[in-house]
């Protein structure tokens, strides 16, 4: 079914659907490829890598602060101006931070770039999901799913090769083409729904500067809260009962003021809060999986970066296979709950997969269990999507949209601070639990510390010299030993919390229009 209107032309849906994939494309995209280029920017710039995480952290802020009020704004301003102003604005934030002179500079255009691109996916889940008909919206929500789960996965090899190819500063240069195709097509092809009028209240000043404070306070704290060792700072201390009070003030105002800025009643439907909650969880565990596996392969099995990001990508892999055969099986009504279910448990035996691991493990070994976990991510995220946004009717699309995206983003942000710190602490559990069993007392410990001595005396160091070797030479086994263990621990942790979702799932009820996707109202 093409977008058609008494003022617009008939414009074939598929057109609409790559016009606002670019947009996404680009914004998720730019969550990912500036990793990879932090120490060549701090560098460049006469800064630590720790001062350059903030290039990260206040692109972050930025783009939380706007997610959720992406619904009040394309009733302020149109949906079409306000995606054509978004795209434009965050490509020419994009050549700043390609251009900026120092640390400080790129700071303020990586705040720029997450306000401009706050608004682009929640924008463009609504447009596709209103453009559809009903049997299409999974097709479309496959499609659109691309962007969200292949940018992610793809933005460290491309951020790897830029970098290493030509500069850091490419990684910004790169959206300035597909920025200036996107505007183009979105002034061509999108027009506002007539439902999409300019709110007649007064602007709620309270509840956006509550929202800003709370979001900004909690993103900075799970940014920076490993880097600072959590609460045993006072500034990620105050940056939580900041967030906690700000967050809590924000739910308790908007739900009292008769023009809310964030209308969070939608979550009174139990298929769409629960849609939220299993999003917020998929975001978690999405995210956590890939900042560990690229860290397992680097300090343990030495890979490159690039080689790192290379073998990485076989979950983009996997997704960019299954998520239109997703989309078809939803369009011939097959049960998306069904479907859903399968998306979880295969997903969560990857993980389980993963945690079978050691240091032997080929690249091959690592290639299927991603690519079956990719497959997982494409049964999880077409249906989630499609059955949690069924109940909501056209008018608080924009709005629905714009709080299942900030849930997303805000449980990849826990899953990455949380496994993080996990880490840590689980590689200093094992470091000691092994080191308390090598004990000189011990046959064996004796035989391998002779043997090494032996080994190293081989090669022209004196009794006394080789002994010191042996002792760092076995201390180094014990630590990667126990790194080892501690990615172990978190690949079953993630696989358990995904594998405890799936009764979830069967709260939700089935869409209206049968296994598929259903039209909204």
């Amino acid at each position: 079914m093409a977008q058609k209107s008494a003022d617009h032309p008939l414009i074939n849906p598929w057109i609409i659907a790559i016009t606002v994939m670019l947009s996404t494309f680009l914004e998720v995209l730019d969550t990912s490829i500036v990793n990879v280029s932090l120490p060549h920017i701090a560098g460049s710039l006469s800064a630590t890598v720790s001062e350059a995480t903030w290039v990260l952290t206040s692109y972050l802020v930025a783009n939380a602060i706007v997610l959720p009020i992406t619904g009040w704004l394309a009733n302020q301003f149109g949906r079409k101006r306000l995606l054509i102003t978004a795209v434009t604005g965050f490509t020419i934030a994009s050549a700043l931070c390609g251009l900026a002179p120092t640390l400080p500079a790129l700071v303020l255009f990586r705040v720029l770039q997450g306000a401009f691109g706050g608004s682009l996916q929640p924008i463009s889940q609504a447009v596709l999901l209103e453009t559809f008909p009903p049997e299409q919206r999974g097709k479309a929500m496959g499609f659109w799913g691309l962007g969200i789960v292949v940018a992610p996965i793809l933005g460290p090899t491309l951020g790897g090769y830029l970098t290493d190819s030509l500069s850091w500063r490419w990684v910004f240069y790169i959206n300035l083409p597909i920025g200036i195709l996107a505007v183009v097509m979105t002034y061509l092809f999108l027009f506002d729904p007539p439902y999409i009028q300019r709110s007649t209240g007064k602007v709620d000043y309270w509840g956006l500067g509550m929202l800003a404070v709370g979001i900004a306070a909690l993103q900075i704290m799970l940014d920076k809260g490993q880097e600072l060792d959590w609460f045993g700072s006072h500034f990620i201390l105050a940056l939580a009962v900041i967030a906690v009070i700000g967050l809590v003030a924000f739910v308790i105002w908007e739900l009292v003021i008769e023009h809310p800025i964030v209308n969070l009643r939608v979550f009174k439907n139990r298929t769409y809060a629960t849609g939220v909650l299993l999003m917020t969880v998929l975001g978690f565990v999405l995210y956590g999986s890939l900042v560990l596996l690229p860290i397992f392969l680097q300090t343990l099995l030495g890979y490159t970066a690039l080689a790192a990001g290379i073998w990485t990508s076989p979950r983009g892999i996997g997704s960019l296979i299954f998520m239109p055969i997703c989309g078809i099986l939803l369009g011939r009504r097959w049960d998306a709950r069904g479907l859903l279910t399968f998306g979880v448990v295969t997903g969560s035996l990857a993980l389980y997969a993963f945690a079978r691991f050691d240091l032997t493990v080929s690249p091959w070994n690592i290639f299927w269990p991603q690519f079956i976990q990719g497959m997982g991510m494409a049964f999880v995220f077409v249906p989630l999507t499609t059955v949690t946004m069924d109940p909501i009717p056209n008018a608080e699309m924009g709005n629905a949209t714009s709080l299942f995206n900030l849930m997303r983003n805000i449980g990849g942000s826990i899953g990455i601070a949380f496994t993080s710190a996990q880490l840590a602490q689980r590689e200093q559990f094992h470091q000691e639990r092994l080191a308390s069993n090598l004990t000189p007392t011990r046959p064996a410990v004796r035989q391998m510390l002779a043997a090494a001595r032996a080994h190293f005396m081989s090669h022209g160091a004196s009794w006394y010299t080789a002994g010191q070797q042996a002792l760092a030479s076995l201390y180094g086994t014990l630590r990667q030993q126990a790194a080892l263990l501690s990615f172990v621990d978190e690949f079953w942790l993630l696989a358990t919390v995904f594998m405890i979702l799936t009764p979830l799932i069967w709260i939700m009820r089935r869409p209206r229009s049968g296994g598929g996707p259903v039209g909204m109202h």
